[in-house]
């Protein structure tokens, strides 16, 4: 089968189309061939604001999705040339006004959906391996609700105009999921559980227990700001540019520890929470103690290279730290023989070397971290959540079909 995913989460619009064959619900052995996974940036966008702007990031998918859907389906041979010919059996005009009613709150989408299907009608392949898109498959959160409602609207364009079936997935799940990518799944070999996974991004980081695929409970998660949230605040406070994580991560490499700061004390910074007896985590604390560092440095140590090299270490360290010993605390308390490591803050270099080596120390365990073009968002990872949504029956209806900013997994 294959499935177009559709992922506008946050500020990234992807589209993915993946073939898949074989498996099933639990698993098994599936063949994934990815067709295309294309993401459209906005990081240049936002970056001058330092942050996402919801309203700025919905405009940027309308004008995105459309583009990037030709691009994909041109790369994956699905493009119908002969649309014009074929489009009568549609009953175009009611189809039409079915869909100018769903995209109400997407006008700039509407304008641009029209001519499409009036030009490319229904994607089929070509080549003797004939046939289609069978499933379409979208985020439909938690995410930022203005931006999760132009992905949902224009998935449900797709499957009403298409006739084909439609899943809605988590995009936390998908998170955990990408990094089943041709990886055996119940084998001595693959995914064994129970399993845990740590997702943690700018919006998120849940310490998350499966017993199988579909089947979650969160152990821990934070309480304020999200380990991705607190890299971006803390580069924000050292004048670094948006987003902070990676940038943070790159002067880190660079930072030569030393006991003084033009005498000075060196940086140490808090590890919020390291030692209760939970699995949740809060990374507020550790903002606000590099704000008030910061603040009592004078202007000529602030904006020295030696000065933000080591806070950039130390702030990259504690986050670590504290996401290390949680994880690793709530995989020896369930005795789980599988770790997924997934979002945006997995793709830290820094971040995987040490979860890889403290791994090794588990010979039980087996480490699961996608490649780091999959850490962050993309539909990818929504195509192989679809797959195993639909392989669970999780088929949902366009016409009732919603974003939810904060559903849970």
């Amino acid at each position: 089968m294959k499935i177009l995913a559709i992922e506008t989460s946050c500020d990234d619009t992807g589209i993915a189309i993946l073939s898949a064959k074989g498996g099933s619900a639990s698993g098994g052995e599936v063949n994934f061939e990815v067709l295309t996974n294309i993401v459209s940036s906005q990081i240049e966008v936002h970056k001058k604001y330092g942050g996402v702007y919801p309203a700025m990031a919905k405009r940027e998918h309308q004008k995105n999705l459309i583009p990037t859907l030709i691009k994909s389906l041109k790369q994956s041979r699905l493009i119908n040339f002969k649309a014009l010919e074929n489009v009568r059996h549609y009953n175009l005009e009611k189809k039409l006004e079915v869909i100018q009613k769903n995209l109400e709150r997407e006008p700039e989408l509407y304008k641009k959906i029209i001519p499409f299907f009036q030009k490319y009608g229904k994607p089929d392949t070509e080549g003797p391996d004939k046939g289609g898109i069978d499933l379409i498959s979208v985020t439909n959160g938690p995410g930022l609700e203005p931006c999760l409602w132009v992905g949902v609207n224009f998935a449900k364009a797709l499957s009403y105009f298409w006739d084909i079936p439609i899943v809605p997935v988590n995009h936390i799940e998908g998170h955990i999921l990408v990094s089943l990518l041709n990886r055996p799944i119940d084998s001595s070999m693959g995914l064994q559980f129970p399993a845990l996974a740590l997702v943690v991004s700018g919006g998120h980081t849940q310490i998350i227990l499966m017993k199988k695929i579909g089947s979650y409970k969160i152990l821990g998660e934070t309480r304020d700001d999200a380990a991705g949230e607190c890299f971006d605040k803390c580069a924000k406070i050292l004048g670094l540019s948006y987003p902070g994580g990676p940038i943070i991560a790159e002067i880190a490499t660079k930072a030569r520890p030393s006991r003084t700061h033009e005498g000075r004390a060196f940086v140490k910074l808090p590890r919020p929470m390291i030692n209760t007896k939970d699995y949740d985590f809060s990374f507020s604390g550790l903002k606000t103690a590099v704000l008030y560092h910061h603040r009592k440095q004078p202007n000529k140590i602030q904006k020295s290279k030696k000065y933000i090299q080591e806070m950039s270490a130390e702030i990259q360290q504690a986050i670590i730290d504290v996401l290390l010993k949680k994880t690793l605390k709530a995989a020896k308390d369930y005795k789980v023989k599988s770790l997924i490591i997934g979002g945006g803050v997995s793709a830290n270099q820094e971040l995987r070397r040490q979860f890889k080596q403290a791994i090794n120390n588990l010979t039980t365990v087996e480490l699961f971290i996608p490649p780091k073009d999959l850490s962050t968002d993309n539909a990818l990872m929504t195509a192989i959540t679809g797959y195993f949504r639909y392989k669970n029956g999780k088929t949902g209806n366009w016409r009732n079909l919603k974003a939810k900013a904060n559903l849970r997994i």
